[in-house]
């Protein structure tokens, strides 16, 4: 500039630009620590919008078997174990791509064969659009919580079958055994009935057709000989004539099923039902319900329904009806719902699975 010589001096407050330096670094050092304590903790992986694995930590190479190389490129397809039908991984991506967190647990199936649980929850990172950019799922491996799962599972099974064949036992000795005995005990007071007449005969009579009737219902709610000789819906039809006659309760009535079912699962519905039913009749306060059974392609799905008082599902406990009905639906491999709240009714769904 016309030679002219100029200076130009920069001044920096060492003091400030430590201060700024420990500032900035500081949540990078954060985000390191974050990390670290993920990955030993915890399965990582990071893929992008369209599923591909970008990143993987090392405790999901050592539960999965392969190497980090292998699985980076590859879509979690390659961990698939087949268990899962494929609506759970549509719903599962129709979640995450509306940038929705996903939390379930996937049964996945490792490099060597063998089978492992993870309890997963999926993350969406967002653009600027507010559109996926790519996914972080954290995993925790939950196999030894499953299996004992299962043996509980299969424990209580067993327990509801052997309760089952009891009741059946108990059924016949009270129908055909103590049943049959009072049977022979009228005929003969009959029998002197028709040759004299006395006042105390006639009680005995009245006396032992009473206890005739109570041995027949106890044996009927014990096990219902019809459920095991016809079948599902004439068991049910034929207590719910029983029931609306004894209760003055009408019950109506749909049923849309072709064919009979497992001996299992016929006596889960026909149970649930009579439980349902035994909880209206002893809070809903009406004077009829309504029961409907419907067959699906895979399911059948059962409603017993009342438009009583109703309760708070949340506050109410369960007792041991609701319990048994519960467990029951998990033992034929089902689903169970309560539908209520107080002044609208109860509503019981029952869905197992159609076998």
């Amino acid at each position: 500039m016309d030679r002219e010589t100029y200076s130009l001096f920069v001044f920096q407050d060492i003091k400030n630009r430590s201060r700024l330096d420990k500032e900035l670094s500081q949540p990078l050092n954060e985000l390191v620590d974050y990390k670290f304590a993920l990955d030993q903790s915890a399965i990582v992986a990071i893929t992008d919008r369209r599923g591909t694995i970008k990143y993987v930590n090392d405790k999901f190479c050592e539960i999965s078997k392969y190497r980090a190389d292998e699985l980076i490129g590859e879509d979690h397809r390659v961990i698939n174990s087949g268990y899962h039908p494929k609506e759970f991984f549509n719903s599962l991506w129709r979640t995450i791509s509306n940038g929705d967190v996903w939390h379930g647990e996937i049964k996945n199936r490792a490099k060597d064969g063998s089978l492992y649980w993870v309890d997963t929850t999926i993350v969406p990172f967002l653009d600027e659009s507010g559109k996926p950019y790519q996914y972080l799922a954290i995993r925790f491996e939950v196999t030894e919580r499953k299996r004992m799962e299962a043996e509980l599972q299969h424990m209580m099974t067993r327990i509801i079958d052997v309760q089952e064949e009891e009741r059946k036992r108990l059924s016949r000795e009270l129908h055909d055994g103590l049943g049959q005995n009072l049977y022979s005990h009228l005929i003969t007071i009959n029998r002197l009935l028709s040759e004299m007449d006395h006042p105390l005969l006639t009680q005995m009579q009245e006396e032992a057709m009473e206890l005739i009737e109570e041995i027949r219902s106890l044996s009927w709610e014990l096990r219902p000989s019809v459920l095991d000789d016809l079948g599902l819906v004439p068991a049910i039809r034929s207590f719910l004539n029983r029931y609306s006659t004894h209760y003055k309760i009408d019950v109506h009535f749909e049923c849309v099923l072709g064919r009979r079912l497992a001996a299992s699962t016929e006596t889960t519905i026909y149970r649930v039902i009579q439980e349902a039913l035994t909880n209206v009749r002893k809070y809903a306060g009406v004077d009829e319900a309504f029961v409907v059974i419907r067959e699906y392609e895979d399911a059948v799905r059962v409603m017993i329904e009342d438009r009583g008082q109703g309760f708070d599902t949340e506050a109410a406990s369960r007792g041991v009806g609701l319990f048994s009905m519960d467990e029951r639906a998990r033992a034929s491999g089902g689903e169970f719902q309560i539908i209520s709240s107080p002044g609208k009714g109860t509503k019981v769904v029952l869905e197992v699975p159609a076998r």
